[in-house]
């Protein structure tokens, strides 16, 4: 039979989808929002679009709800595998009723405890739960691995001069980044070239050929061939910038600045420092030197990534 495979866009299904190789899987249906980033790297998989559900987003959990439930009467599955966010719920609550195994693996920006999601997880009998971070792992959740376990930093023999830059502030609508985008614009030499990205964030000095969003593929080969790749704290673009072999410059949204609704991006930004695959600044903090310490580096996939056991008993 089939496994579900459901996560929202953005660093969710960023997540699922660098996992999918070590869950040892058989036929796969994955449910995720349509979007650029979906068609792209869902490309030729089997693929259905549920209606998006943003944070705390009651109606939209209700809509996905409502999917799942004609999902589930049309036809039965093995399995459901999610990391989140709200249409994780909207999926496991028919498959509980349905008898399907649940499996759900916390985000890795979640790395002191489980997120809202997760905790209400947790209280549906019968749904495996996994964390990320060993550190916290502890009845029902358990620690198979991470997703940051594939990669590692290694220093580059000669660096060259910085000449290219990717800047990503994130796509989301609701949250915006306007202190980094304006350190950027005061710090970055003028005769770089950038892409910018910079989603729904705006400032009074918008530095010229900024776009709101850039194509999945267009950005990805961007940032292969930059020099510097400079992010938001977010899994995704994270995972996108040590796929093209980059260490990114990395700078958490903080929930005081009305940037985030809590302060995951810091305590993800801090484990990824400690694992030397980012480095981690705050937007007030960065220099042009910053630029240089992280162009004296690359990510490498390691040769192999243990299994992520999730039916284990």
């Amino acid at each position: 039979m089939t496994t579900l495979l459901v996560a929202s866009t953005g660093g969710h299904l960023a997540e699922l989808h660098d996992l999918v190789p070590r869950l040892d899987l058989g036929a796969r249906r994955w449910v995720t929002f349509d979007s650029p980033q979906s068609r792209s790297l869902l490309d030729g998989e089997d693929v259905v679009h549920v209606p998006p559900a943003t944070s705390r987003d009651l109606v939209g959990a209700v809509r996905d709800l409502m999917a799942a439930g004609r999902m589930f009467r049309a036809e039965r599955y093995e399995r459901v595998i999610s990391t989140g966010a709200s249409v994780a719920m909207s999926f496991f609550v028919p498959a509980v009723a349905a008898g399907v195994q649940c499996a759900y693996i916390e985000s890795a920006t979640r790395t002191d405890g489980p997120s809202l999601t997760g905790r209400m997880a947790a209280r549906l009998p019968g749904v495996r739960l996994f964390t990320q971070y060993a550190a916290w792992a502890n009845r029902p959740w358990r620690y198979e691995g991470s997703i940051f376990d594939a990669f590692e930093a290694v220093p580059v023999a000669h660096p060259r001069p910085v000449r290219k830059v990717v800047v990503t502030l994130g796509t989301h609508e609701r949250f915006t980044f306007p202190r980094l985008l304006r350190r950027l614009v005061e710090i970055l030499p003028p005769d770089l070239e950038v892409l910018w990205q910079v989603g729904a964030t705006r400032i009074d000095r918008m530095p010229p050929g900024a776009r709101d969003q850039v194509p999945v593929t267009e950005m990805q080969q961007a940032m292969r061939e930059a020099d510097v790749v400079v992010s938001h704290a977010g899994v995704g673009s994270a995972l996108a910038a040590m796929h093209a072999g980059r260490r990114a410059l990395y700078v958490p949204r903080r929930r005081a600045y009305g940037e985030h609704v809590d302060d995951h991006q810091v305590a993800m930004a801090r484990e990824l420092n400690v694992r030397r695959l980012v480095v981690a600044r705050d937007a007030g903090a960065l220099t042009p030197a910053d630029l240089d310490a992280v162009a004296a580096w690359t990510v490498r996939a390691r040769h192999r990534a243990a299994p992520f056991r999730l039916m284990s008993s």
